[in-house]
């Protein structure tokens, strides 16, 4: 019974709050009196589980205040989507006007820039290289460079397409991100779906990023805020606080699976990314019966690496719970098929990126681990600022509707991207079906910058693009000219799997044979598919053919190189289990980023981790 009571408290609590509210301002006193000891009265009998009243008073009002704000900035953004070459050109004056003054912006003449045409006729189309030596400038303490205001980080880039890059973060890229980002899409959710407006906690599972110091003292690292900067956003989480000051990743997972585990009204699971989701549940298979005796004795595991305030902060929050361990012990014995709704049977939504690189991590979780739990794909965003919001989070196909207040937008076409001086459109110029480059003039001091996303108009919302992210240009195969990019060559594999008998795809990677050398084993140029897959142990020749025939059906240009004998036959290699954990730990080491910004590189360029794949195949 008092289970059942538990269960609807996160209906009955925002109902008698929200009375509560109304009796305050319209009621005599008496009957406000009356109403607050009912209250007290119905929490002091639907007792919760390790949540104080403070607690679940402080969810409801961040939630408020949040819901709030979405809805006013979502109908800000529907009033922007009306008149998109007004708003998109006060953005970029905006910009201009605020960092005229700087070293850059006098050498541009910002202040002589008033309209859109004059900028692109006056500025070139820029690169990282275009930027580096200003940027170190600002490392070294050097004030008024590209920016006007001293930045909040050096944010270093995920390094998907290379090497990572040192980018200027300020306090209106954060702000925008939250203001026309993180509220727009909490808006969305909670329309989509009102379950998640209860007072549930969510399991979010953030990894507190290392950060070292340039030579004036500004913090170098990824561009990401931990959860425990924020004392008011806690509340929402199942994860305490103690858990942001454990650095080593594995260590902080096992703790976030742990305090998770422990809520069985969970509403929510959160992480920047699918890949992160995917391989915290790969972590919850492999160590369940640990986090199990933990919660069952509520004791932190002592093979964890933990400073001993840290360790002593979290077992104060630990109590012995050997129900809730009986439940998730049966759970887990069942098998880890649609584990995630058997153990957290009030598990509304999985929130996560799942587009682009991260869509095989998305699709495996929705199979498998995840099965019957909606996703939503909220941003399409990256260390340059916020591009989108998804708007609409029921639809199967990621679409974001680009933020025209978030950065000014110039387009390339697909066609022109290796023209030396090609030619950019403005959103209102853009054609439904067509794919561009995208470009940007943010507010931390990049001016008609290629990101080097390609993305495809699929729509429009009034005048303003909707787009679905397609490939980046440096995670292309190209070994005579082909072009392959990552969506296309995805959907090969995916169909080729399809013909792989019991096979399921883990995670793969490709490398060109010119950067093996003679290690690629043929002559002709050709592509070195590296998989790692999940119910089989080997491939025959013509099942391993069958991804080389698949591309060649979904590529006439790879088709035509093929049939000519110019590009070799694919050798598709299949590889030990846990060999893409070990490549992401060593591709982070050399790129300086975090869990929480990593996408795998999905074609391998450098001869070292091409060689890890290598030693690493066993089919």
């Amino acid at each position: 019974m008092m289970q059942t009571h538990q269960r609807y408290l996160w209906i009955i609590l925002p109902c008698f709050i929200a009375l509560l509210a109304v009796t305050i301002t319209c009621a005599p006193p008496g009957s406000f009196l009356l109403l607050c000891l009912c209250c007290m009265a119905l929490l002091w009998k639907i007792k919760v589980k390790d949540r104080s009243i403070s607690s679940l008073l402080a969810q409801y009002v961040a939630m408020k205040a949040v819901c709030w704000l979405g809805n006013r900035q979502r109908n800000r953004l529907e009033a922007d989507t009306r008149d998109i070459h007004r708003v998109q050109e006060e953005t970029l004056l905006k910009r201009l006007q605020k960092h005229s003054d700087t070293v850059y912006g006098k050498q541009y003449e910002f202040t002589s820039i008033k309209d859109t045409e004059t900028f692109q006729q006056r500025h070139p189309i820029t690169d990282y290289d275009h930027y580096q030596k200003f940027v170190e400038r600002v490392a070294k303490g050097e004030q008024n460079v590209l920016i006007s205001e001293k930045p909040l980080i050096l944010a270093m880039t995920s390094g998907t397409s290379g090497s990572s890059r040192m980018l200027l973060s300020t306090k209106d890229t954060n702000t925008e991100f939250f203001l026309q980002g993180v509220t727009v899409c909490l808006d969305a959710m909670r329309q989509a779906f009102p379950a998640t407006g209860g007072l549930q906690k969510t399991l979010k599972i953030f990894y507190s990023p290392i950060f070292r110091q340039s030579e004036a003292g500004i913090p170098i690292g990824p561009n990401s805020s931990t959860p425990a900067s924020s004392k008011h956003m806690l509340h929402l989480y199942t994860t305490p606080a103690p858990v942001y000051q454990v650095l080593n990743e594995r260590d902080a997972l096992y703790l976030h699976l742990l305090f998770g585990l422990k809520d069985r009204y969970l509403g929510m699971l959160e992480s920047n990314f699918s890949s992160t989701v995917f391989y915290a549940f790969r972590a919850l298979q492999e160590h369940w019966k640990d986090l199990v005796v933990d919660v069952e004795v509520g004791m932190i595991n002592s093979r964890l690496n933990l400073k001993a305030d840290v360790r002593r902060a979290l077992e104060k929050r630990m109590k012995p719970d050997p129900e809730r361990a009986a439940e998730l012990t049966a759970q887990f014995e069942e098998g880890f098929e649609g584990i995630a709704h058997r153990i957290w049977p009030q598990l509304h939504l999985v929130l996560t990126v799942d587009s682009g690189s991260n869509q095989i991590y998305g699709d495996m979780l929705r199979q498998h681990y995840c099965k019957g739990v909606p996703f939503y794909s909220p941003f399409y965003a990256a260390t340059e600022g916020l591009i989108g919001v998804n708007l609409w989070p029921q639809q199967e196909s990621r679409q974001y509707l680009l933020c025209p207040r978030s950065m000014f937008c110039e387009f390339i076409p697909e066609e022109d991207l290796d023209s030396e001086r090609p030619k950019t459109l403005l959103m209102g110029q853009l054609q439904e079906g067509h794919n561009y480059e995208l470009l940007v003039t943010n507010a931390s001091g990049l001016f008609r910058y290629r990101i080097g996303d390609v993305v495809k108009v699929v729509g429009f919302h009034n005048q303003c693009p909707k787009v679905e992210f397609q490939y980046r240009r440096g995670q292309m195969l190209s070994v005579r000219g082909e072009k392959v990019s990552e969506s296309l060559f995805l959907g090969a594999l995916k169909r080729a799997v399809t013909q792989w008998p019991g096979a399921k795809l883990i995670d793969y990677s490709c490398v060109e044979s010119g950067v093996l050398g003679n290690a690629s084993g043929i002559a002709q140029p050709h592509y070195l598919v590296f998989v790692e897959l999940k119910g089989v142990r080997n491939l025959s020749e013509e099942q391993r053919y069958k991804l080389d025939r698949c591309l060649q059906e979904d590529s006439d240009i790879y088709r035509s190189f093929r049939v000519k004998g110019s590009i070799g036959p694919m050798r598709v290699q299949l590889v030990r289990d846990g060999t893409f954990q070990e490549l992401k730990d060593r591709l982070m080491a050399f790129s300086s980023t975090s869990s929480n910004t990593f996408k795998m590189q999905r074609v391998i360029r450098r001869r070292e981790f091409a060689d890890f794949l290598l030693q690493r195949a066993f089919s």
